[in-house]
C-alpha cells in the first residue's frame, strides 16, 4: 500500500505509524488537521436517534414466508 500522504510504499502489518510511512508523515498529517488544512465539506445533517434500527424501505426484517 502507498502512504497517503507521501505516496511512498509502506507495510500495514507491524508498522506503527499505518497507515503513514513514517512518524514523519504521521505528524506531518497530525498537523494538517490541527492548522485546519483539512476540513469536513458541508455540516452534517441531523440524523433521529433510529440506533439498531434498519431503515424503513430497508428489506431487513421485511421478510416474507
Amino acid at each position: 500500500m502507498k502512504c497517503p500522504l507521501c505516496g511512498k510504499a509502506t507495510t500495514w502489518k507491524d508498522n506503527p505509524h499505518r497507515p503513514f510511512c513514517s512518524e514523519r508523515c504521521s505528524i506531518a498529517d497530525l498537523a494538517r488537521w490541527a492548522s485546519e488544512d483539512y476540513r469536513v465539506s458541508e455540516p452534517l445533517e441531523d440524523v433521529e436517534d433510529t440506533a439498531g434500527q434498519p431503515p424503513e424501505d430497508s428489506p431487513v426484517g421485511n421478510h416474507r414466508p
